[in-house]
């Protein structure tokens, strides 16, 4: 994937991310921003915010060691970070592993076309784009279904869902 060859609105933009400090700060917020759930375990807070960091950790270790391959990069718009995706190109299919946005970026139509961007990419490729998506996520799941992605797999919490490009369902039938 030639990262000038995806299709995105004006003003969004997918770079690979590094190991600068500004990326790490920036990848930590916005890990730290999703789990307001481990907030609301009853605890002290400074031990709440070390679990989430041990969690961050943790993610990118996993992630690391299941998709060595994988490719790592950061949303930004009008040159702000807003999000990061996950993606691994390998087993003949495009894995969006992660993809998530700052909650004020969120409902603005930004995932969907980063999404369509990785569909475009995919289907260049000729190559399914496969996800996994938390049963609960309902917003989620509306937008993959509306995009095309169809059910493969329940394995809960999660639902893993695959998208064919026009004209290659048949070819990988039973991925």
């Amino acid at each position: 994937m030639q990262l000038q060859d995806l299709k995105l609105p004006g003003g969004l933009h997918v770079r690979p991310s590094n190991s600068s400090a500004a990326d790490r700060v920036f990848l930590e917020k916005l890990h730290n921003e999703r789990r307001d759930d481990l907030r609301l375990i009853d605890g002290e807070r400074d031990f709440i915010e070390s679990l989430i960091e041990m969690q961050f950790n943790a993610m990118n270790q996993g992630y690391g060691d299941q998709f060595p391959n994988a490719l790592y990069f950061i949303i930004e718009y009008h040159k702000e970070a807003v999000g990061r995706a996950v993606l691994d190109f390998s087993q003949d299919r495009v894995h969006l592993i992660d993809i998530v946005f700052k909650r004020e970026a969120r409902g603005h139509g930004l995932g969907e076309a980063v999404i369509r961007s990785f569909m475009y990419s995919a289907s260049q490729l000729k190559a399914p784009m496969i996800l996994s998506v938390q049963q609960m996520n309902h917003s989620a799941r509306q937008l993959y279904l509306k995009l095309g992605f169809v059910l493969d797999q329940i394995e809960p919490p999660y639902e893993r869902m695959i998208w064919y490009p026009p004209g290659t369902r048949q070819i990988y039938a039973g991925l």
